[in-house]
C-alpha cells in the first residue's frame, strides 16, 4: 500500500500550493453532483430488491401489463341513517370527478364505482357458478328431498343427524357464492350504516407528488360538502391502499429526516466537543509564556474542526448519491437511511487525519511538513481501514438480493470517496485554517511521559471473553429470525381504522390471490384442474380456492349447451313434489335462477363482477386466480404458500408460475436467508486477506481480526440475552458491521507495531481515544435510526449500535488484555528492522 501511497503523495504538495482551487474544485463537483442527488427517490416494491430475471419479478412484471394495477381511494361514509349517506354519496361523486390536477393537467379520478345492477345477476346466479358448485346445489337438493321424503314417512324416527352438517356445508358454499356474485345494490355493511364509493385514479401509485395532490383535493372536498349537513353523526373519510402507500412513503421520508438530524447533529457536536478539549488540553501544556490566546479565543473556533472535516465529507456523500442514481436510479427502504449511515462512517477518516496532524503540528514541524508525515503513517492506517471496509461492502454487490447490492454498492462507494476526500481535500482545508489562524496550537507542547503499565485484569478478561463465546456456542439456536412483516412495518392507527370500517361492507375471505397469466382458454382450464388436484392431495393445503371467468363463464358453445343443461336438471329438482311447495328463501333464488334457458352474453354481466377477470385493454383475460387460506403477512405462511402456489405443473407437464405481492415478498425472504450466510462469510474471508496483505503477517492479521470475532461473538450474546431478532432489515447490517468494526483493530495493531513492546497504554491513550470517537460517530449515525418509529429501520440501527458497540469495546479490553497475556508469555515478536509504517 506504500506504494499506491507514493503514487498520490504529490497531491499532498498540491493541497499545500493551491489549497483554494482544490476547496472550489471538490465544491463545484458537489453542486454538479447535487441536480442528479436530489433526483433519487425511495422505491418500497418488494419487487424491486429481486433481479429482475428473477421468474417471480418477471410474472409480477407480466401481471402488471396485462391486468394492471389499478387501485381504488375509497370513500367511507358513515352514519345511523342509510338515506342520509347514499345522497351524501350522490352528491359527492359528481364533484368528485370534477376535480383537477393542475400539475398533470388531467382530472385526478376516471371512473367510479358504486351501485350495482344485480338484477340480471339473480336470473343467472346458477348460470356464473362452476360446474364443481352446481353438483354441489344438485347433492344438496337431493339431501334435502330425501330428507323431505323421510319425514312424509309416519313410521321415520330420526335417530341421529349424521348428514346435517354435510348439508350445512354445501348451503354455506352457494350462499356466500349467491353474496358474492349477486350483492347488494348498494355497497353497505350489514345494517346499512356504512356505505362505500370507490374512485379510480388517473395518475400512477408512484407519483407521490400526484397521491398528495389527491388526497388533500378529496379531503377539501369532504370539508366543502360538509357530512354534518346530512346528518349530525355523519363520518366520511377517504383512504385505502394508495394513502396507506403514501402514509408509508411519508413515515419513510419523515424518518429519515428526523435522524439525518439527529445522527448527523450529534456527530457534529462530538467532533466538535472532542477536538475542543483535545486542542485546548494540548495547548494549556505548552509553555506559560507561549500561551497567548484566551479561553474564549478557543472557543469561538469551537466549530473549526466540523467544517474542517464535515466539507469534504458532504461533498464525497453528494458525489456518491449522484453515482447511485445513474447506477441504480432509486433507493429502497434499507438505502434510504444511508447518507445518515456514511456520514457517520466516513467522517472516522477525517478524524484520524486531523488528530494525528494536530499531534504532530504540535511537537513544532511546520505546515508542509506536517501534511507529509500525517499521510506517510495515519494515511496508510487509513488506506487499510478505508479498503477493507469497502471492499467488504462490495463483496455484497454479487448478491442477487438487491437489499444487499444496492446497500453493498452505495455504502462501500461513499466509504471509498470518504477516503479519498479526506486525504486530497481536507489537507486543503488544513492549510486555509493554518493562514486564517482558524487552529490554534502552542508549539512549545511537551509530550506526555508514558509510563509502562500491564494491563489490569488480563487473565480475567480473557477468560469472561471466552466464556462468553462458549455461551453463544452453546446457545446459537436462540439466535432467531423474526418473518413476521406486521411486526417490521409501522402501524398506521388510521389506516387501520379505515379498514375495519371498509371491510364491514366487503367482507369476504378470498383476498390476496395469486395470479397465474396464460395465453388460451384450454391453458385456463388445465390450470384449474392441476390447482384443485394440489388442494385435494394436501390435506395442509394453503390455498382457500382458485377461480377463473372461463369456468364460470362458458367460452364455447359446447360449454354454454353442458350448463344450461345441469341448470336444467336443478329446475327439475326444484318441481320434485316433495319441496316444489317449500316456502325457503335459499329455494326461490334457486327457483328464480333455475328458470334460465339461454345463454348470458357477456355484455351483459354487470361491470362490479367483470371488471376484476378484465385486462388492461378491456378484454377477458386469461388468468386464473389462486387465494390462500392463511394471513400471509407472517414470512413463514407467504413462503408456505409461495412453495405450493407459486409454481403449478398440469397433467401435461407445462410449468406455470404465479404473480402476487405476497409470493415476491416469499421469494424475497428466502433468496436473503440463503445468501446471508455466504455474503457474511464472503465479507470476513475478504477482510482477512486484504488485512494479511496489509500487514504481511498472518500471525499480526489475526490480532487485528481479533476486536472485529470477538465483538461479533459478543453481540449475538446480547441478542440472544435480550431476546433481539434477526430480520430482512437488520440482515444487511451485519457484513456493514464487519467492514465497519475492523477498524478498531486495524488502527490499533498498526499504532502497536508502531510503538513497540509494552506500549499498549500509549497507543490506548492515543489511537483508542481516536477510534473510541470515530466507533461513537459511527453509532451516532445509525443511533439516528432509534429515533424512528419504523421497526424495521430501528432494528437497523439498534443491531449496528450494539455490533459496532460490542467492536469497539472488545478492542479496548480483550485485545489488549490477550496482547498483555501474550506478552508476559514472549509470544509477539517484533520485527526491528522495519517500521510498521514500512509493512502497512
Amino acid at each position: 500500500m506504500n506504494f499506491i501511497l507514493g503514487l498520490f503523495r504529490p497531491l499532498i504538495g498540491i493541497n499545500y500550493r493551491h489549497p483554494y482551487t482544490v476547496l472550489i474544485s471538490g465544491i463545484l463537483l458537489a453542486i454538479v453532483s447535487a441536480f442528479y442527488a436530489i433526483k433519487l427517490d425511495i422505491d418500497t416494491d418488494l419487487a424491486s430488491l429481486l433481479p429482475p430475471d428473477n421468474k417471480y419479478v418477471i410474472e409480477m412484471e407480466r401481471l402488471r401489463q396485462t391486468v394492471g394495477g389499478e387501485t381504488a381511494v375509497n370513500f367511507v361514509i358513515s352514519s345511523p341513517d342509510f338515506e342520509a349517506n347514499r345522497a351524501f354519496a350522490e352528491a359527492l361523486i359528481p364533484k368528485a370527478l370534477e376535480l383537477f390536477d393542475e400539475r398533470t393537467n388531467a382530472p385526478f379520478f376516471n371512473r367510479f364505482e358504486f351501485t350495482r345492477d344485480n338484477e340480471i345477476l339473480k336470473d343467472y346466479a346458477l348460470y356464473l357458478a362452476t360446474i364443481r358448485e352446481l353438483d354441489e346445489i344438485m347433492e344438496y337438493l337431493e339431501n334435502r328431498i330425501e330428507d323431505a321424503k323421510l319425514e312424509a314417512n309416519p313410521f321415520f324416527i330420526d335417530f341421529d343427524d349424521f348428514d346435517d352438517e354435510d348439508e350445512v356445508d354445501d348451503l354455506q358454499r352457494f350462499q356466500d357464492l349467491y353474496a358474492e356474485l349477486v350483492p347488494s345494490t348498494y355497497p353497505v355493511n350489514e345494517d346499512s350504516t356504512i356505505l362505500v364509493v370507490d374512485f379510480f385514479p388517473t395518475g400512477s401509485r408512484s407519483d407521490t407528488r400526484f397521491l398528495e395532490d389527491l388526497f388533500e383535493a378529496s379531503d377539501a372536498l369532504i370539508a366543502e360538502l360538509n357530512p354534518a349537513s346530512f346528518h349530525p353523526d355523519m363520518e366520511v373519510l377517504a383512504g385505502g391502499r394508495l394513502k396507506r402507500h403514501l402514509q408509508e412513503l411519508e413515515f419513510i421520508i419523515n424518518d429519515v429526516a428526523s435522524s439525518f438530524a439527529s445522527g448527523i447533529g450529534s456527530v457534529i457536536l462530538l467532533v466538535a466537543f472532542y477536538f475542543f478539549i483535545k486542542k485546548y488540553i494540548n495547548y494549556r501544556r505548552g509553555a506559560r509564556e507561549d500561551r497567548t490566546y484566551s479561553f474564549w479565543s478557543h472557543a469561538i473556533r469551537f466549530p473549526v474542526p466540523v467544517i474542517i472535516i464535515g466539507i469534504p465529507l458532504f461533498i464525497s456523500l453528494i458525489v456518491t448519491f449522484a453515482i447511485a442514481y445513474f447506477v441504480i436510479g432509486s433507493l429502497n427502504t434499507m438505502t434510504s437511511v444511508l447518507f445518515v449511515i456514511l456520514f457517520g462512517l466516513g467522517i472516522d477518516y477525517g478524524l484520524h487525519f486531523y488528530a494525528r496532524y494536530l499531534e504532530k503540528r504540535s511537537s513544532g514541524k511546520d505546515i508542509l511538513e506536517t501534511l507529509y508525515e500525517t499521510y506517510d503513517s495515519t494515511g496508510a492506517a487509513i488506506m487499510a481501514s478505508a479498503v477493507t471496509t469497502s471492499v467488504a461492502l462490495f463483496i455484497l454487490v454479487i448478491a442477487d438480493f438487491r437489499g444487499f447490492s444496492e446497500f453493498g454498492f452505495i455504502s462501500g462507494t461513499g466509504i471509498f470517496l470518504a477516503f479519498m476526500s479526506m486525504l486530497f481535500i481536507l489537507p486543503a482545508l488544513l492549510v486555509i485554517g493554518e493562514r486564517w489562524n482558524w487552529i490554534l496550537l502552542n508549539k512549545n507542547y511537551r509530550p506526555v511521559q508514558q509510563v509502562s503499565r500491564t494491563f489490569p485484569a488480563y487473565k480475567a478478561i480473557v477468560i469472561i471473553g471466552l466464556a462468553i463465546g462458549a455461551f453463544v456456542f452453546f446457545n446459537r439456536g436462540d439466535i432467531r429470525y423474526n418473518y413476521n412483516f406486521s411486526e417490521l412495518e409501522p402501524e398506521f392507527t388510521e389506516f387501520s381504522e379505515f379498514r375495519a370500517l371498509q371491510r364491514q361492507v366487503q367482507q369476504t375471505s378470498r383476498r390476496n390471490p395469486a395470479y397465474i397469466i396464460v395465453d388460451s382458454d384450454e391453458e385456463v382450464l388445465k390450470l384449474l384442474d392441476a390447482v384443485r388436484q394440489m388442494i385435494d392431495e394436501n390435506p395442509e393445503t394453503t390455498i382457500l380456492e382458485v377461480e377463473a371467468l372461463q369456468e364460470r363463464f362458458p367460452v364455447t358453445v359446447e360449454d354454454e349447451i353442458q350448463k344450461l343443461a345441469l341448470i336444467a336438471e336443478i329446475y327439475q329438482l326444484l318441481q320434485d313434489p316433495f319441496i316444489i311447495d317449500e316456502e325457503d328463501e335459499d329455494l326461490d333464488i334457486l327457483r328464480r335462477a333455475s328458470k334460465v334457458t339461454e345463454p348470458l352474453a357477456i355484455e351483459d354481466v354487470p361491470d362490479y363482477l367483470k371488471n376484476r377477470f378484465l385486462t388492461r385493454d378491456g378484454e377477458i383475460g386469461r388468468f386464473v386466480m389462486i387465494y390462500p387460506a392463511i394471513g400471509l403477512s407472517d414470512g413463514l405462511n407467504s413462503i408456505a404458500f409461495k412453495n405450493e402456489a407459486g409454481t403449478v405443473v398440469t397433467e401435461d407437464g407445462t410449468v406455470y408460475h404465479a404473480a402476487s405481492t405476497s409470493i415476491v415478498a416469499a421469494e424475497m425472504l428466502e433468496l436473503m436467508r440463503k445468501e446471508s450466510p455466504y455474503m457474511v462469510a464472503a465479507t470476513f474471508i475478504m477482510i482477512f486477506i486484504i488485512v494479511n496483505f496489509a500487514f504481511g503477517s498472518f500471525r499480526w492479521a489475526l490480532i487485528a481480526m481479533l476486536p472485529l470475532l470477538v465483538g461479533l461473538i459478543w453481540t449475538f450474546a446480547i441478542m440472544i440475552v435480550f431476546n433481539i431478532t434477526l430480520n430482512f432489515y437488520n440482515m444487511v447490517v451485519l457484513p456493514a458491521i464487519i467492514g465497519i468494526g475492523n477498524d478498531n483493530g486495524v488502527h490499533l495493531a498498526n499504532r502497536y507495531r508502531e510503538e513497540g513492546p509494552k506500549s499498549m497504554w500509549k497507543v490506548l491513550s492515543s489511537t483508542g481515544q481516536h477510534i473510541t470517537i470515530g466507533s461513537f460517530t459511527t453509532m451516532l449515525g445509525f443511533a439516528g435510526l432509534l429515533l424512528t418509529s419504523h421497526p424495521g429501520l430501528f432494528s437497523i440501527g439498534l443491531l449496528a449500535v450494539i455490533g459496532i458497540g460490542m467492536t469497539l469495546f472488545s478492542g479496548l479490553t480483550f485485545l489488549p488484555a490477550l496482547i498483555q497475556w501474550l506478552e508476559n508469555k514472549g509470544w509477539i515478536r517484533f520485527d526491528t528492522e522495519k517500521k510498521s509504517s514500512d509493512i502497512i
